[in-house]
């Protein structure tokens, strides 16, 4: 069972048997759109909906002919988007304030849950303070964080306060990290509480290790094989994966770099290092086989609220080496299932990768004990600690 700290809610008190609540769960993302919160969001709707509660999910349509889905349980609500720039995969939903009070007013349902920030969560956000009806919300994404990466440093500060102003008025925000939680309540975010992310362990399992793909990527039975997995943006602190790539094969030749993902880098990053393997976006049964039939996961960002590749890799048996923050300042044992070092040190994740490339064997007993940290990370845990919690908020009321 994922470990709880003091002030959260107590999962037992609220076993499977709780009453059949009717949420509504609005995301401006959802696959088969392929990142963090899609993923991650649609994985809990299903342990909820598991629990016998009835979810409607309020999303953008993603193309002009997207049908809402309706099955036992659960149902869509499709309103308008816009692509994202550079992104145009993605939709940004747009705002749909007076919609959602027509459908709430119709079908009311018992706690709102916010997702996204965007101009649909705005509107929800809005539309359920209208009709007093409970809010809650996830902060998933460092968007203040993230403008730094984008030129716009100067728009740090009016991001970070639209955020604290938008969950502030929620009942309660849900994060994956005490440390995050710490980090939003200095900045005077209200109500926070830390729950984790979940894992499928069955589909990412050190099980799928394929040696045909090994070869595919041009190694042998003694390479060490190097993984990074994320979008390819600028946010992400690529640069670090080439550098680290670059230090290990100065001491050893046989080391590989592979890289899954795609994004507005992926042409000068290929530029750059040509030796590397580019492997694009990957399905999630291939994702997995590709997590397992490497040796070492580089995960150099410092701008993750959570990092969900982080316990994919350590749940695939893959050692991982990251800056102490977000999930892997949780999740990974330094020196025990992979290697933390302090955030933004660069000289010293370049100097441990460059020690790990002449000790391969410590990256092989490192990742033999990499599954055994989020083995308890079941999507089910995670399903009831959320429920927990949206049970809270509605006794308070």
């Amino acid at each position: 069972m994922t470990p709880l700290h003091s002030d959260q809610i107590v999962v037992e008190e609220y076993p499977a048997s709780s009453p059949s609540l009717r949420l509504s769960v609005v995301s401006e993302t959802w696959p088969p759109e392929i990142n963090g919160v899609s993923l991650t969001l649609s994985r809990l709707v299903q342990g909820l909906c598991a629990r016998n509660h009835q979810v409607q999910l309020i999303r953008p349509r993603q193309t002009r002919v997207d049908q809402a889905l309706q099955h036992d349980g659960f149902e869509e609500l499709l309103m308008r988007g816009m692509p994202i720039p550079r992104y145009p995969q993605l939709k940004l939903g747009l705002p749909g304030k007076r919609a959602l009070i027509h459908a709430w007013t119709l079908r009311r349902p018992d706690l709102v849950h916010i997702a996204t920030e965007g101009p649909l969560g705005w509107s929800a956000l809005q539309a359920a303070r209208c009709l007093r009806l409970p809010v809650t919300s996830d902060f998933r994404t460092n968007f203040h964080a993230y403008s730094e990466h984008y030129g716009v440093g100067w728009l740090r500060k009016p991001i970070a306060a639209y955020l604290r102003k938008f969950h502030n008025l929620t009942q309660l925000t849900m994060v994956p990290t005490q440390a995050l939680r710490s980090d939003l309540m200095a900045m005077g975010f209200e109500r926070v509480q830390v729950v984790a992310r979940g894992v499928d362990t069955r589909l990412f399992n050190p099980q799928h290790r394929s040696e045909a793909l090994r070869t595919t990527w041009g190694a042998g039975p003694y390479t060490t094989v190097l993984l990074a997995v994320g979008r390819l943006a600028a946010e992400k602190n690529l640069d670090m994966v080439l550098r680290a790539f670059e230090a290990m094969r100065a001491v050893r030749d046989d080391v590989k770099l592979v890289i899954v993902g795609d994004g507005p880098l992926r042409e000068s990053l290929q530029q750059r290092c040509p030796q590397a393997v580019f492997a694009g976006m990957q399905a999630q049964q291939a994702l997995a086989t590709y997590y397992a039939s490497a040796d070492l996961f580089l995960f150099p960002s410092t701008t993750e609220t959570f990092g969900n590749v982080t316990i994919e890799a350590l749940a695939s048996g893959l050692a991982v080496l990251a800056f102490n923050t977000a999930a892997a300042a949780d999740w990974v044992q330094h020196e025990g299932n992979g290697w933390l070092v302090p955030v933004n040190d660069e000289l010293a994740y370049l100097h441990t990768a460059t020690l790990l490339a002449c000790e391969p064997q410590r990256i092989a007993q490192a990742g033999a004990r990499a599954r055994t940290q989020v083995a308890r990370l079941d999507w089910q845990q995670i399903a009831s600690e959320v429920e927990a919690h949206f049970l809270h908020t509605l006794s308070m009321r």
